[in-house]
């Protein structure tokens, strides 16, 4: 694609900012729907009466569809021009909300989640490529310092408005919510962004696609699937594990041979990028996975309202919006080897909390925690991922970025998928009530009605219940969820063996101009 004219100035001028109104207004709503759906998972639970584990595969299946599209967008935006497939993406990802709001089963709520994926993924990558070539390489970390804005809002503001919407009208407000802000976006890009000149991409790896995305996808629907299978012999549990895992395996062995494979995995004879893509694999399956438990405690066992939960999140939030800029300051003058595990270690402090939960667990102590894991957050994902990136040559930076994106989305996957299932066994482990059964005719356990009854407590009046019987419930609810912490909380833990090992010796202070011009798929958090 031809390079844009840009300004030497070292200023965003009226020009660069009108584009970038444009990426941040796309930004926003790709990263607050991933945030904004997690306090709704209870929701989907009573709507469709799923289980945890079907339910969380809302945020599972967009996820996997980010993964999917992530490098498809860079050889398609040099293909079909960035203009065109921006808006390509827009119509997508507010397609998808409309869509997502009609839904009348968790099945159609898991498709239209996808198809919202799928735009979704390409929002973030290619609006970074048209703000790059906007205003020219020297100039990309004021613009990251533009886009930093939606990303340090997103925890915040995401989990208040769900609740809020989810309280005073219904959840298909979370979606619809999406449709005028992506009308407004549409006409914006029209207007503002500069007429497409495509030329012709280097092939894209189709094949090495149809093996990964299909593997990942059937592996995690295997693992989703054991909670309510309850054991591996199902073949719904084992069948889509062992053809997925097979997948994968074959796309591993295949990637060595294109010339531009999907993913590029030879650039992991890098030892730095190595090191920080495992640190950061294992931290986000902890982080992540758990993520998603934090709200649901809240909504479950201590029975609070959707936006009350979404305010308890908060903390978290503010923790990360102090530290994420100083860490992006410090990653340039300090070598994360000295700085990540001071970081890790106060995400453990913070994480040790929730291991320890009941259903009377202060307040106060619980948004400490999430302030101080907040803060450790700010100062990891971030330097570890940047960092990556510096230590390739500047013809793999793209790549480099593209394999980082695509294992933080993985990791996301695989950390919601594993916990939501340890969180669901934990729960079967109930003692059921004799005689009570749900309307579809299941057995209902004291930790189910104890649940049902914190979040409609008119069941209690309906049907009188002993109330030692919804205590003792609630108990071993509140263990449940400590228990999935502690997994969570030990592979967090763990993260400490690969950060050790990583770099401390000083990078270079800066990816020149010819590597910020790679720079094609950017490193973001959803």
């Amino acid at each position: 694609m031809t390079q844009q004219s840009v300004a030497t100035s070292d200023k965003l001028d009226a020009a660069v900012l009108k584009v970038a109104g444009v990426v941040v207004l796309g930004a926003i709503m790709s990263i607050l729907d991933v945030t904004v759906v997690s306090v709704a998972l209870p929701t989907f639970q009573n709507e469709f009466d799923a289980s945890y584990a079907r339910v969380a595969w809302t945020m599972t299946g967009y996820t996997l569809a980010l993964a999917t599209v992530i490098p498809l967008s860079g050889w398609a935006a040099d293909r079909f021009g960035t203009k065109r497939l921006y808006m390509v993406a827009l119509a997508l990802f507010t397609i998808g909300s409309g869509l997502c709001a009609t839904a009348d089963t968790i099945g159609e709520l898991i498709g239209y989640r996808v198809l919202q994926g799928l735009g979704g993924g390409m929002l973030m990558p290619l609006g970074m490529t048209i703000m790059t070539r906007a205003a020219g390489p020297h100039r990309i970390g004021r613009l990251m310092a533009v886009l930093g804005i939606p990303m340090l809002l997103g925890p915040i503001g995401g989990p208040i408005l769900g609740g809020w919407l989810i309280d005073t009208a219904s959840w298909h407000w979370i979606f619809l919510i999406n449709l005028p802000i992506g009308v407004v976006a549409l006409i914006y890009a029209q207007v503002a962004l500069p007429k497409d000149a495509p030329e012709p991409s280097e092939s894209f790896d189709f094949v090495g696609m149809l093996m990964l995305s299909p593997g990942l996808a059937l592996f995690l629907y295997g693992v989703s699937s054991l909670p309510e299978a309850g054991t591996f012999a199902e073949a719904k549990v084992w069948a889509p594990m062992l053809v997925g895992g097979a997948l994968v395996v074959a796309f591993v062995l295949y990637s060595f041979k294109p010339r531009h494979p999907l993913l590029d995995l030879r650039l992991f004879s890098n030892r730095d990028l190595t090191i920080a893509s495992v640190t950061l694999f294992v931290f986000i399956i902890a982080f992540m996975g758990a993520g998603l438990l934090f709200p649901s405690y809240f909504l479950q066992v201590r029975g609070e309202s959707t936006l009350t939960a979404g305010l308890l999140m908060a903390p978290q939030g503010l923790g990360a919006m102090i530290t994420m800029p100083i860490a992006g300051t410090l990653a340039d003058r300090v070598p994360i080897g000295r700085t990540v595990p001071f970081a890790l270690a106060l995400i453990v402090a913070g994480f040790f909390s929730f291991t320890q939960v009941d259903p009377q667990t202060s307040y106060w102590l619980l948004g400490g925690s999430l302030f101080v894991m907040g803060l450790g957050m700010g100062g990891t994902m971030m330097p570890i991922m940047t960092s990556a990136l510096r230590t390739l040559q500047a013809q793999e930076v793209a790549r480099g970025s593209t394999l980082v994106n695509i294992l933080q989305q993985i990791g996301g996957s695989v950390g919601a998928a594993v916990m939501s299932v340890i969180l669901t066994n934990e729960l079967n482990g109930s003692r059921l009530i004799p005689g009570a059964v749900d309307p579809s005719g299941k057995p209902v356990t004291e930790a189910g009605l104890a649940i049902a009854s914190r979040q409609r407590p008119e069941l209690l009046q309906q049907t009188p219940v002993d109330p030692s019987l919804i205590e003792r419930g609630l108990d071993f609810a509140a263990k449940a969820f400590a228990h999935t912490f502690w997994v969570a909380f030990a592979l967090v833990v763990l993260t400490f063996i690969p950060a050790a090992l990583l770099s401390r010796r000083r990078a270079p202070a800066q990816l020149d101009d010819q590597q910020a011009e790679q720079l094609k798929t950017p490193v973001v958090i959803h």
